[in-house]
Protein backbone atom coordinates (compact mmCIF):
# COMPACT_ATOMS: atom_id res chain seq x y z
CA UNK A 1 0.00 0.00 0.00
CA UNK A 2 1.43 3.67 -0.70
CA UNK A 3 -0.07 7.02 -0.21
CA UNK A 4 1.28 10.04 -2.12
CA UNK A 5 0.45 13.29 -0.40
CA UNK A 6 -0.56 16.38 -2.83
CA UNK A 7 -0.66 20.50 -1.88
CA UNK A 8 -3.42 21.10 -3.66
CA UNK A 9 -2.62 25.29 -3.80
CA UNK A 10 -4.63 28.36 -5.34
CA UNK A 11 -8.15 27.85 -5.84
CA UNK A 12 -10.08 27.02 -2.37
CA UNK A 13 -11.83 24.09 -2.39
CA UNK A 14 -9.86 22.87 -5.85
CA UNK A 15 -9.48 19.21 -3.99
CA UNK A 16 -12.82 18.61 -3.60
CA UNK A 17 -13.19 18.05 -7.28
CA UNK A 18 -10.45 15.50 -6.52
CA UNK A 19 -11.10 13.69 -3.57
CA UNK A 20 -13.16 12.40 -0.01
CA UNK A 21 -13.27 15.47 2.51
CA UNK A 22 -11.41 14.66 5.93
CA UNK A 23 -10.18 16.15 8.51
CA UNK A 24 -10.64 19.84 8.49
CA UNK A 25 -9.10 22.78 10.11
CA UNK A 26 -6.87 25.24 9.30
CA UNK A 27 -5.85 22.38 6.74
CA UNK A 28 -8.46 20.59 5.03
CA UNK A 29 -7.89 16.74 3.67
CA UNK A 30 -9.22 15.17 1.40
CA UNK A 31 -8.55 11.33 0.43
CA UNK A 32 -8.88 9.37 -3.00
CA UNK A 33 -8.08 5.63 -2.99
CA UNK A 34 -8.05 2.59 -5.28
CA UNK A 35 -7.26 -0.45 -4.28
CA UNK A 36 -4.56 -0.80 -1.95
CA UNK A 37 -3.19 2.63 -2.93
CA UNK A 38 -3.97 6.02 -2.23
CA UNK A 39 -3.69 9.74 -2.48
CA UNK A 40 -4.21 12.29 0.37
CA UNK A 41 -4.93 16.20 -0.92
CA UNK A 42 -4.02 18.66 1.72
CA UNK A 43 -5.79 22.54 1.22
CA UNK A 44 -4.36 25.78 3.30
CA UNK A 45 -7.96 26.44 4.88
CA UNK A 46 -6.86 29.86 6.21
CA UNK A 47 -4.51 30.90 3.29
CA UNK A 48 -3.86 33.72 2.87
CA UNK A 49 -5.21 34.68 5.91
CA UNK A 50 -2.80 33.11 7.70
CA UNK A 51 0.96 32.01 6.65
CA UNK A 52 1.08 28.88 8.59
CA UNK A 53 -1.17 26.76 7.10
CA UNK A 54 0.31 27.41 3.81
CA UNK A 55 3.77 26.44 5.22
CA UNK A 56 2.24 23.22 7.03
CA UNK A 57 0.61 22.09 3.76
CA UNK A 58 3.50 22.47 1.34
CA UNK A 59 5.60 21.12 3.86
CA UNK A 60 3.22 17.57 4.33
CA UNK A 61 3.41 17.31 1.05
CA UNK A 62 5.10 15.32 -1.39
CA UNK A 63 4.12 16.47 -4.67
CA UNK A 64 1.97 19.63 -5.48
CA UNK A 65 -0.51 20.64 -7.48
CA UNK A 66 -0.72 24.81 -8.31
CA UNK A 67 -4.02 26.61 -9.62
CA UNK A 68 -3.25 29.54 -10.84
CA UNK A 69 -6.68 31.96 -11.51
CA UNK A 70 -4.57 35.21 -11.45
CA UNK A 71 -1.57 36.55 -10.61
CA UNK A 72 -1.58 38.90 -7.29
CA UNK A 73 0.71 38.33 -3.81
CA UNK A 74 -0.77 35.32 -2.91
CA UNK A 75 0.46 33.47 -6.09
CA UNK A 76 3.97 34.96 -5.42
CA UNK A 77 3.75 34.56 -1.72
CA UNK A 78 2.78 30.34 -2.78
CA UNK A 79 5.78 30.31 -5.44
CA UNK A 80 8.19 31.38 -2.90
CA UNK A 81 6.85 29.08 -0.10
CA UNK A 82 7.47 26.13 -2.63
CA UNK A 83 10.56 26.90 -3.79
CA UNK A 84 12.00 27.82 -0.50
CA UNK A 85 10.60 23.84 0.78
CA UNK A 86 12.35 22.49 -2.35
CA UNK A 87 9.01 20.94 -3.27
CA UNK A 88 10.07 20.38 -7.06
CA UNK A 89 7.43 18.13 -8.08
CA UNK A 90 4.15 19.59 -9.44
CA UNK A 91 1.52 20.61 -11.49
CA UNK A 92 0.27 23.47 -12.65
CA UNK A 93 -3.62 24.02 -14.02
CA UNK A 94 -4.00 27.62 -15.74
CA UNK A 95 -7.10 29.50 -15.16
CA UNK A 96 -9.02 32.68 -16.58
CA UNK A 97 -6.82 32.67 -19.68
CA UNK A 98 -3.80 32.92 -17.91
CA UNK A 99 -0.74 31.97 -20.56
CA UNK A 100 2.54 29.75 -19.62
CA UNK A 101 4.00 33.20 -21.09
CA UNK A 102 2.70 35.24 -18.15
CA UNK A 103 3.78 32.66 -15.81
CA UNK A 104 7.22 31.73 -17.00
CA UNK A 105 9.71 34.85 -16.16
CA UNK A 106 8.16 34.39 -12.25
CA UNK A 107 9.12 31.13 -11.87
CA UNK A 108 12.23 30.98 -13.82
CA UNK A 109 15.00 29.61 -11.63
CA UNK A 110 12.62 28.29 -8.96
CA UNK A 111 11.58 25.01 -7.92
CA UNK A 112 8.42 25.22 -10.15
CA UNK A 113 10.30 25.57 -13.34
CA UNK A 114 9.58 21.89 -14.15
CA UNK A 115 6.33 21.77 -13.02
CA UNK A 116 3.85 20.23 -15.68
CA UNK A 117 0.85 22.48 -16.94
CA UNK A 118 -2.09 20.24 -17.43
CA UNK A 119 -5.43 20.71 -18.47
CA UNK A 120 -8.08 21.71 -16.02
CA UNK A 121 -9.63 18.37 -15.72
CA UNK A 122 -10.40 16.60 -12.22
CA UNK A 123 -10.97 13.25 -13.54
CA UNK A 124 -8.04 13.20 -15.30
CA UNK A 125 -5.91 14.69 -12.79
CA UNK A 126 -7.10 12.57 -10.23
CA UNK A 127 -6.02 9.25 -12.41
CA UNK A 128 -2.92 10.36 -12.53
CA UNK A 129 -2.47 10.96 -9.70
CA UNK A 130 -3.63 7.68 -7.90
CA UNK A 131 -1.31 6.28 -11.13
CA UNK A 132 1.50 7.76 -9.51
CA UNK A 133 1.05 6.56 -6.07
CA UNK A 134 0.32 2.92 -7.86
CA UNK A 135 4.18 3.15 -8.75
CA UNK A 136 5.44 4.24 -5.62
CA UNK A 137 8.05 1.88 -3.72
CA UNK A 138 7.03 0.35 -0.91
CA UNK A 139 8.66 0.89 2.18
CA UNK A 140 11.95 0.03 2.98
CA UNK A 141 11.01 -1.54 6.09
CA UNK A 142 13.47 0.84 8.20
CA UNK A 143 13.55 -0.38 12.05
CA UNK A 144 13.15 3.32 12.97
CA UNK A 145 10.78 6.07 11.73
CA UNK A 146 9.55 9.93 12.43
CA UNK A 147 6.06 11.23 12.19
CA UNK A 148 5.23 14.47 12.93
CA UNK A 149 1.66 15.26 14.43
CA UNK A 150 -0.55 17.31 12.84
CA UNK A 151 -3.86 16.84 14.95
CA UNK A 152 -4.48 14.89 17.70
CA UNK A 153 -7.82 13.93 19.68
CA UNK A 154 -8.88 11.66 22.70
CA UNK A 155 -11.28 8.53 21.43
CA UNK A 156 -13.72 7.13 24.22
CA UNK A 157 -12.39 3.19 24.09
CA UNK A 158 -9.39 3.77 22.61
CA UNK A 159 -7.44 7.14 24.28
CA UNK A 160 -4.94 9.15 22.83
CA UNK A 161 -4.80 9.41 18.80
CA UNK A 162 -2.28 10.74 16.55
CA UNK A 163 -2.84 12.00 13.25
CA UNK A 164 0.27 12.62 10.81
CA UNK A 165 2.57 11.43 7.86
CA UNK A 166 5.97 9.26 8.29
CA UNK A 167 8.73 11.87 7.05
CA UNK A 168 11.33 9.27 7.26
CA UNK A 169 11.80 5.00 8.19
CA UNK A 170 9.03 2.69 9.33
CA UNK A 171 6.78 2.70 12.84
CA UNK A 172 5.09 -0.26 13.86
CA UNK A 173 2.49 -1.30 15.92
CA UNK A 174 3.97 -2.02 19.60
CA UNK A 175 7.47 0.65 19.16
CA UNK A 176 7.94 2.98 22.05
CA UNK A 177 8.18 6.38 20.78
CA UNK A 178 10.06 9.59 22.20
CA UNK A 179 7.48 11.95 22.08
CA UNK A 180 9.70 15.36 21.63
CA UNK A 181 10.25 17.71 22.54
CA UNK A 182 10.32 17.09 26.09
CA UNK A 183 11.09 13.58 27.70
CA UNK A 184 8.04 11.36 27.52
CA UNK A 185 7.80 8.39 26.00
CA UNK A 186 4.64 6.34 24.60
CA UNK A 187 3.63 2.95 22.72
CA UNK A 188 2.22 2.19 19.68
CA UNK A 189 -1.30 0.25 20.35
CA UNK A 190 -2.59 0.34 16.99
CA UNK A 191 -2.07 1.89 13.49
CA UNK A 192 -4.67 3.08 10.53
CA UNK A 193 -4.32 4.13 7.28
CA UNK A 194 -7.34 5.65 5.78
CA UNK A 195 -9.69 3.63 7.97
CA UNK A 196 -7.93 0.46 7.71
CA UNK A 197 -5.85 -1.02 10.47
CA UNK A 198 -2.41 -2.27 10.16
CA UNK A 199 0.68 -3.02 11.67
CA UNK A 200 3.00 -0.42 10.04
CA UNK A 201 3.23 2.52 8.50
CA UNK A 202 6.43 3.40 6.00
CA UNK A 203 7.48 6.44 4.80
CA UNK A 204 5.20 9.03 2.82
CA UNK A 205 1.75 7.06 4.94
CA UNK A 206 -1.38 9.23 6.31
CA UNK A 207 -1.45 7.30 9.58
CA UNK A 208 -3.52 7.64 12.84
CA UNK A 209 -1.66 6.29 15.70
CA UNK A 210 -3.07 5.26 18.88
CA UNK A 211 -0.78 5.93 21.81
CA UNK A 212 -0.47 3.84 25.45
CA UNK A 213 0.94 5.97 27.75
CA UNK A 214 0.38 9.31 26.82
CA UNK A 215 -2.54 12.42 27.36
CA UNK A 216 -3.85 14.01 24.79
CA UNK A 217 -2.93 17.32 26.76
CA UNK A 218 0.85 16.06 26.14
CA UNK A 219 0.38 16.38 22.42
CA UNK A 220 0.22 19.82 19.91
CA UNK A 221 1.05 20.43 16.43
CA UNK A 222 4.75 20.21 15.70
CA UNK A 223 5.30 17.28 18.11
CA UNK A 224 7.48 14.72 17.09
CA UNK A 225 6.97 11.00 17.31
CA UNK A 226 10.17 9.09 16.62
CA UNK A 227 12.50 6.00 17.81
CA UNK A 228 15.34 7.30 15.37
CA UNK A 229 18.29 8.66 17.96
CA UNK A 230 19.88 10.54 15.22
CA UNK A 231 16.94 13.17 15.52
CA UNK A 232 17.81 16.41 17.94
CA UNK A 233 16.26 18.87 19.52
CA UNK A 234 17.91 22.66 19.57
CA UNK A 235 16.47 25.42 21.24
CA UNK A 236 19.46 27.75 19.55
CA UNK A 237 20.82 27.91 15.94
CA UNK A 238 23.60 29.75 14.79
CA UNK A 239 23.75 29.44 11.13
CA UNK A 240 23.73 31.05 7.11
CA UNK A 241 20.53 31.89 5.77
CA UNK A 242 19.47 33.00 2.61
CA UNK A 243 16.88 35.46 2.06
CA UNK A 244 14.85 35.45 -0.97
CA UNK A 245 15.64 37.88 -3.22
CA UNK A 246 12.41 39.88 -3.25
CA UNK A 247 13.24 40.18 0.32
CA UNK A 248 13.30 44.55 1.07
CA UNK A 249 15.94 44.65 3.53
CA UNK A 250 18.55 43.06 5.84
CA UNK A 251 17.56 41.32 9.26
CA UNK A 252 17.78 43.18 11.72
CA UNK A 253 18.91 42.25 15.62
CA UNK A 254 15.42 41.64 17.62
CA UNK A 255 12.73 41.12 15.03
CA UNK A 256 10.86 38.05 15.62
CA UNK A 257 11.24 35.36 12.61
CA UNK A 258 9.16 32.02 12.64
CA UNK A 259 10.89 28.67 11.41
CA UNK A 260 9.33 26.27 9.96
CA UNK A 261 10.11 22.44 9.84
CA UNK A 262 7.99 19.15 9.53
CA UNK A 263 4.66 20.29 11.44
CA UNK A 264 6.51 23.05 13.45
CA UNK A 265 6.21 27.03 13.09
CA UNK A 266 8.04 28.45 16.13
CA UNK A 267 8.68 32.20 17.27
CA UNK A 268 12.27 32.59 16.90
CA UNK A 269 14.23 35.72 18.09
CA UNK A 270 17.27 37.13 16.09
CA UNK A 271 19.99 37.17 18.71
CA UNK A 272 22.75 38.77 16.09
CA UNK A 273 23.21 39.39 12.45
CA UNK A 274 26.63 38.95 11.02
CA UNK A 275 26.88 39.93 6.90
CA UNK A 276 29.58 39.22 5.24
CA UNK A 277 29.40 40.89 1.56
CA UNK A 278 25.63 39.83 0.76
CA UNK A 279 23.15 40.83 3.05
CA UNK A 280 20.83 38.10 1.44
CA UNK A 281 23.04 35.70 2.96
CA UNK A 282 23.49 36.30 6.40
CA UNK A 283 24.73 34.55 9.72
CA UNK A 284 21.90 34.20 12.06
CA UNK A 285 21.68 33.63 15.56
CA UNK A 286 18.73 32.43 16.32
CA UNK A 287 16.72 31.78 20.19
CA UNK A 288 13.58 29.71 19.81
CA UNK A 289 10.64 30.22 21.63
CA UNK A 290 10.44 26.29 21.78
CA UNK A 291 12.58 23.86 20.98
CA UNK A 292 13.00 23.06 17.22
CA UNK A 293 12.85 18.85 16.41
CA UNK A 294 15.26 18.09 13.81
CA UNK A 295 17.79 16.29 11.76
CA UNK A 296 21.08 17.61 11.49
CA UNK A 297 21.99 19.70 8.48
CA UNK A 298 18.05 19.54 7.95
CA UNK A 299 16.43 22.85 6.16
CA UNK A 300 13.91 24.99 7.37
CA UNK A 301 12.02 28.11 6.11
CA UNK A 302 12.36 31.67 7.80
CA UNK A 303 9.02 33.53 7.54
CA UNK A 304 8.03 36.96 8.93
CA UNK A 305 4.13 36.54 9.58
CA UNK A 306 4.19 40.66 10.43
CA UNK A 307 6.11 41.65 7.01
CA UNK A 308 2.64 42.83 4.97
CA UNK A 309 2.96 41.78 1.35
CA UNK A 310 5.90 39.09 1.87
CA UNK A 311 6.16 36.82 4.44
CA UNK A 312 8.64 34.08 3.40
CA UNK A 313 11.95 35.56 4.10
CA UNK A 314 14.18 32.96 2.82
CA UNK A 315 15.97 29.17 4.51
CA UNK A 316 18.30 28.60 7.11
CA UNK A 317 20.50 25.20 7.10
CA UNK A 318 20.25 24.22 10.62
CA UNK A 319 23.71 23.34 12.43
CA UNK A 320 24.52 19.64 13.95
CA UNK A 321 23.88 19.96 17.97
CA UNK A 322 26.90 20.68 19.87
CA UNK A 323 27.12 18.30 22.67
Amino acid sequence: MANLNVAVLGSPGYAKELGKKGTESDLTFYNLKRGEDSVTMIEPSRYPEKLSPLFYAISLAKKAILVVEKIDPAFGETVLMLDCIGRSDGLMVLRNFIALEQIAPLIKGTALEGYRVVEDDPIAIREALLEEATSMPPSDGANCGTMPVDHFFNVRGIGTVALGSVVQGTIKKHDVLSVLPGEKTAQIRSIQKHDQDFDWAGEGDRAGVALKGLDVDDLDRGTILTNDGTIQTISNISARARLVKYWPSPIKEGMVLHIGHWTQFLPARVQAVSVDGDWHEPTLSLSLEKPLVCRPTDRAVLTYPEGGKLRVAGTIEIPQKNE
